[in-house]
């Protein structure tokens, strides 16, 4: 799924935690639409740190995210749910990602 010319409203701190490797930043973006909608977002590991680096608050980027959903149960036994929206590729509004192409180069150097 993606949000295409979303702005970013707040960029939270890098969250680690003990006894893991795992670690996230989490995120606030605004839709432009008749109804904004403000939708926190998280993005895992080193792509945090990419987005940490390359973003900034008031910036317009499209943002591919997934939808994740966990069940859990309390000790009372009543069954929760929580959603998280993950982000995983963070680009400035209106550029498509393109992976840069190999250059080969001819040889014009011949032996003979």
């Amino acid at each position: 799924m993606e949000l295409k010319n979303v702005e970013i409203i707040r960029i939270g701190e890098m969250k680690t935690f003990p006894n893991s490797e795992f670690y996230c930043v989490e995120f606030v973006v605004k839709t432009d639409e008749d109804y904004p909608q403000f939708l926190q977002m998280q993005i895992n590991k080193e792509k945090a740190d990419d987005f940490i680096k390359y973003n900034k608050v008031g910036k317009r980027v499209d943002v591919s995210i997934n939808l994740r959903g966990r069940e859990w149960t309390n000790p009372e036994g009543v069954v929760k749910v929580f959603n998280t929206i993950e982000a995983w590729k963070v680009f400035k509004a209106g550029e498509d990602f393109k992976p840069k192409e190999a250059v080969v180069e001819e040889a014009n150097d011949l032996p003979f």
